[in-house]
């Protein structure tokens, strides 16, 4: 009971990142993953004895010491985890494609397309991961990050999927993302793309695998087998890696337990399984070959410490690897408040992938909120 108390308030933000979330009639249908997994005695609602803390004190907004099925259901609205955003009509959408060359519906990609392109050349692509702890989250919610860059006729939008570590661990979902990519190279003419600019980004669990794309393009034990565009590349042109985790075994605290998100996607206890820790960190494969990284992360985040992507930034600037940490003063993990944070985002792809000449600033940016995860 404890251990559950103990992880609830930050498992919680972190395993929902990303997530789709569909309103119906059924209580049951209502309630988030985590929220049925606690509810023990399945009545429908969730005391302190099931989990505690701070995130308990927010989600119970009525303060009478009980997270009913309509308050979880709140907070997930309120957290920005509905459902998918509608796309536009300057998009033309092609859903649920798989890449690698199987069945499963975990394994597939959207592919989001100008209708009104800014010339006729091939269009470097953006591609998005969803977090959601690697354990929940879904390729639906990456959308609203990318819409903006693909209505504006230059860019060609992906959002992937992968196999949760409920059904594989690592390094599965690695394997996921990387015939993803060889996927896009492997259709390039099809959708008239460019195979030799893509970069990628994604939030909490999604940075951490966009950071290991960036990181390990060149590791050949990475790679899988999966799909049927083996003999293209993997790697990809540049990466912005938003509050991911870089450092499985120095992340501490309730992330060491067996019940932590990162000690699932391994399939052990963390400290206790070491070499695997060591093959799902990011900073493992650092190298002067790596492309240019963006790293954006609240200094506040809960869930993935700040220092996770202090040490990434470190680890480049020691290999000679372009890269920025822009700090968010006070942000949380992630949903955060400034504008700015796209902003940034959209300019680091535009130098990175449009050639155009742009400066970036690596000034902190302020949460001007409490609302972050």
């Amino acid at each position: 009971m404890m251990k559950h108390r103990r992880h609830f308030s930050a498992i919680l933000c972190f395993v929902l990142a990303g997530m789709g979330m569909a309103q119906t009639q059924s209580v049951a249908q209502e309630t988030s993953p985590q929220f049925k997994r606690l509810d023990r005695n399945r009545d429908g609602k969730l005391t302190d004895d099931e989990f505690s803390g701070p995130l308990f004190r927010r989600i119970d907004t009525n303060k009478d010491g009980v997270v009913s099925a309509e308050e979880d259901q709140a907070f997930t609205r309120r957290a920005g985890r509905g459902p998918a955003a509608a796309v536009t009509t300057s998009v033309q959408a092609e859903l649920d494609l798989p890449y690698a060359g199987t069945d499963n519906p975990r394994q597939t990609l959207d592919l989001y397309l100008p209708k009104t392109r800014q010339d006729d050349k091939p269009l470097p692509v953006v591609v998005f991961i969803h977090g959601g702890g690697w354990q929940n989250g879904d390729k639906r919610g990456g959308y609203r990050t990318i819409s903006p860059l693909v209505e504006s006729g230059q860019y060609i939008g992906v959002s992937v999927g992968y196999r949760l570590s409920g059904e594989a661990i690592w390094p599965a979902q690695i394997h996921d993302c990387k015939a993803a990519i060889r996927w896009l190279r492997g259709n390039a003419k099809r959708y008239n793309l460019d195979p030799d600019k893509i970069g990628v980004t994604g939030t909490s669990a999604g940075g951490h695998l966009v950071a290991m794309l960036g990181t390990a393009g060149d590791v050949s034990e990475l790679e899988g087998t999966l799909g049927n565009h083996l003999s293209h590349s993997s790697s990809v042109s540049c990466v912005v890696d938003q509050y991911g985790p870089t450092d499985l075994l120095s992340m501490g605290g309730w992330h060491d337990d067996a019940n932590s998100p990162e000690s699932k996607l391994v399939g052990g206890t963390l400290q206790e399984n070491k070499k695997a820790a060591r093959n799902a960190s990011p900073i493992s494969y650092v190298s002067k070959n790596d492309p240019p990284f963006l790293i954006i992360h609240g200094t506040a985040d809960p869930v993935v410490p700040f220092d996770q992507s202090e040490q990434l930034h470190e680890a480049f600037s020691k290999a000679g690897v372009e890269s920025m940490l822009v700090p968010v003063q006070g942000g949380g993990h992630g949903r955060f408040s400034s504008p700015e944070v796209a902003k940034r985002m959209q300019q680091f792809f535009d130098k990175h992938l449009l050639s155009k000449e742009v400066t970036i600033s690596s000034d902190p940016i302020p949460q001007r909120s409490n609302n972050s995860k």
